[in-house]
């Protein structure tokens, strides 16, 4: 696979609390001289990175980020701010309580919530696979799908564990037709990329992927 490939589903990502707007400006230069398919940020650099970026590459943010257990009423409020302040993509965090206690019909009902907010931008559900089963990550796929959701995320790379290439083919095997995959915690080499993608992923999650790509560059 080329790797001009690999980077355009690439969300090019930087949520490190220590993140300054230095860091962001160069982040979304790296995103546009790599052709990525967008960067994702914390929300509050949002405004900045737009008008920084003046529509050159999509700009993805969180909701919910990273436990998910705001109120459905308090995810609203971000994503609207996130998009009020030009976010193109919002990755938000389902209540991971709320659906181990089966309470489906309230996960499917914020989804909604959540894609009304984003209208015609995309919206991607982190389901958080690492504290799921199988037939857990089984259920979530049927109702990110009920929910009009664009994308089921794996991972928010802030708990135990991130994507793997087994989650990665479990959830391709069990969306509908309208959601894509998105991979994402721990993706750290080309190969890993790469497998992720011939899996199913259809995104990315990285903060690796590019810094790859410019070592490779330099040490040419």
């Amino acid at each position: 696979m080329e790797i001009s490939e690999i980077l355009r589903k690439c969300d090019h990502t930087l949520l490190d609390r220590c993140a300054t707007e230095k860091d962001i400006a160069a982040l979304i230069d790296d995103g546009i001289k790599y052709n990525v398919a967008s960067v994702c940020i914390p929300p509050c650099y949002v405004r900045f990175a737009k008008e920084y970026s003046a529509g050159r590459i999509p700009i993805c943010t969180v909701v919910g980020f990273p436990n998910g257990y705001n109120s459905t009423s308090v995810k609203v409020f971000e994503a609207k701010a996130a998009i009020s302040d030009g976010a193109d993509e919002i990755d938000y965090v389902i209540n991971v309580g709320m659906f181990k206690a089966a309470r489906y019909s309230d996960i499917v009902d914020e989804i909604r919530r959540l894609k009304e907010v984003c209208g015609n931008k995309i919206l991607k559900v982190i389901i958080e696979t690492c504290l799921l089963t199988d037939e857990e990550k089984r259920i979530m796929c049927r109702l990110v799908g009920e929910g009009g959701a664009d994308f089921i995320k794996t991972s928010t790379g802030f708990a135990a564990g991130g994507a793997t290439r087994e989650d990665v083919a479990l959830l391709k095997a069990n969306v509908p037709k309208s959601v894509k995959v998105k991979a994402a915690g721990g993706i750290k080499t080309l190969t890993d990329a790469e497998d992720l993608i011939l899996l199913g992923a259809d995104r990315l999650g990285t903060s690796r992927i590019v810094k790859i790509v410019k070592e490779r560059e330099g040490s040419k």
